[in-house]
């Protein structure tokens, strides 16, 4: 049985950790590339870091909105011409979710429309559990069973080794410089 419905909008971007964890780890693999090229390179590969990370940026900064309509998935408006993953139902035409598993042993979800669609729920948004909530309270559907992709200890670790990386990085590139 759906619960009282919600008329205010709400927004859930991806998790600031996760966010973060996924820039430092591009910028500790691809920073030092330049510094390391051929000089005829150097030009060249410093402007691929720069798009790359604008791009990383960009898939990054895919958020969830929820309203009294419905759930929406998607990029802000300055990348989402490039990035075309965004989908959209009515609370009333989602009919289900189906789970399943993934190669590494976790469980990602499908949001079931009524005429057969599927789309991957998000499980890396900040305030998953509301997120959770809101989404359980308006379509009546049971969330209890549904946990983040992967515990944040895995991104924490990644955010770790990736600003450890750039600190290395940064100090040789001291060294290189002096």
């Amino acid at each position: 049985m759906t619960g009282a419905k919600t008329s205010s909008s709400e927004n859930y971007p991806m998790a600031a950790l996760i966010r973060i964890a996924l820039i430092a780890l591009y910028l500790a693999m691809v920073a030092p590339l330049p510094l390391l090229a051929p000089t005829e390179l150097k030009l060249l590969l410093w402007l691929a870091l720069v798009l790359g990370l604008g791009l990383v940026f960009a898939a990054t900064s895919e958020a969830v909105e929820l309203d009294a309509d419905g759930i929406r998935v998607g990029h802000p408006s300055w990348c989402a011409w490039l990035l075309r993953r965004s989908w959209s139902l009515p609370w009333k035409c989602i009919s289900g979710l189906t789970p399943v598993a993934t190669s590494q042993g976790g469980r990602v979800f499908y949001v079931r429309g009524e005429d057969g669609s599927a789309y991957l729920l998000p499980q890396r948004v900040a305030g998953f559990e509301q997120f959770l909530g809101r989404f359980s309270q308006e379509t009546g559907i049971n969330t209890s069973s549904i946990g983040r992709i992967s515990p944040p200890w895995t991104y924490q670790l990644l955010a770790g080794l990736s600003v450890g990386m750039l600190l290395g990085e940064m100090i040789w590139a001291l060294k290189l410089v002096n």
